[in-house]
């Protein structure tokens, strides 16, 4: 092949040691760039920081595109039950060990009477003996203990109601100073539990989600409420009607969320810190307590020279 010829010079493969000087061959750097291997070596490292950085800025956009989303409306209809504000309270039922009082001004044996529903649903009164009233509201109580006094008095008058709620339970969880269990009194509201549980200013109180078992289909709904347009609106539509055994979540802002991550991870490295970091820390209170004793007998001298 004639190396002079310029259609074979176009065909021919380059090589990187194609200058000669000399009679031998001189290594070209632009050419050694030009190699696909270390090509492929550089996109495989740039691509590793890059992907590292894509992945990162993908969870970002889909943690700011879920805090766009709202509640849709077969989502709300689950939660939103505003008709049943007025009776709910009425409607709760007494179970073990729910504290109630009884008040009966005909009768002073029950007048003003505090029991504590026992574990079999019964409680103990003067005059009418055991009484069993658990699965009973305060009013069917109140109905039922009336109806044993009137063996007694005529046409007794009773009121029952409910001075300690201990058998059912609403859940808080989250980003709240005060998580835990929460007494159900049937007629809790979101802000009433959350005024409790004290959200933190590291809580995202406006994707505040309510999650609610379903006893019936075995499946459990769940919303995600506003509290911040609630609070600053008043718009008390979205204020959710809770019921026993809701769990109510307050989850961490994004960059809460990256610092707990971060101190989750650091947490198994500060103790060992601490270890390294004493010795240099006491060996430093021994330096000032020297450097006083030093001034000390300087001062000392001093005073012995200059009286």
């Amino acid at each position: 092949m004639d190396v002079t010829d310029p259609n074979s010079r176009r065909c021919a493969p380059r090589s990187r040691f194609h200058h000669v000087h000399g009679g031998r061959a001189a290594f070209n750097p632009l050419s050694a760039s030009q190699n696909p291997q270390s090509r492929n070596l550089r996109s495989l490292a740039a691509g590793g920081v890059k992907g590292r950085c894509f992945v990162f800025m993908s969870a970002c956009v889909a943690v700011v595109a879920a805090a766009g989303c709202g509640p849709k409306v077969d989502q709300m209809r689950h939660f939103l039950r505003s008709h049943e504000h007025t009776v709910s309270g009425s409607e709760y039922r007494v179970c073990p060990p729910d504290v109630i009082q009884i008040n009966s001004a005909q009768a002073p044996e029950i007048d003003g009477e505090v029991q504590v529903i026992r574990t079999d649903g019964k409680i103990s009164l003067r005059l009418l003996g055991e009484v069993k009233v658990a699965g009973l509201t305060t009013q069917e109580t109140a109905n039922k203990l009336a109806v044993l006094l009137s063996r007694y008095y005529v046409r007794p008058q009773v009121s029952v109601r409910i001075v300690g709620f201990r058998s059912k339970h609403l859940y808080v969880f989250g980003q709240v100073a005060n998580s835990g269990q929460v007494p159900y009194t049937g007629r809790d509201t979101l802000l009433d539990v959350l005024a409790r549980a004290q959200p933190t200013f590291l809580g995202w109180t406006s994707q505040t989600r309510i999650i609610r078992p379903s006893h019936d289909d075995g499946t459990r709904h769940e919303v995600v409420v506003n509290v911040n347009e609630i609070v600053k609106k008043g718009d008390l539509e979205r204020n959710v009607l809770l019921q026993e055994g809701d769990i109510v979540y307050v989850p961490a802002t994004p960059l809460a969320w990256v610092g707990l991550r971060l101190r989750e991870v650091l947490f198994p490295v500060a103790p060992v810190a601490g270890t390294i970091v004493a010795p240099a820390a006491v060996k430093g209170s021994l330096d000032v307590y020297e450097d006083e004793d030093d001034e000390n007998d300087r001062a000392s001298a001093a005073s012995a020279f200059y009286p």
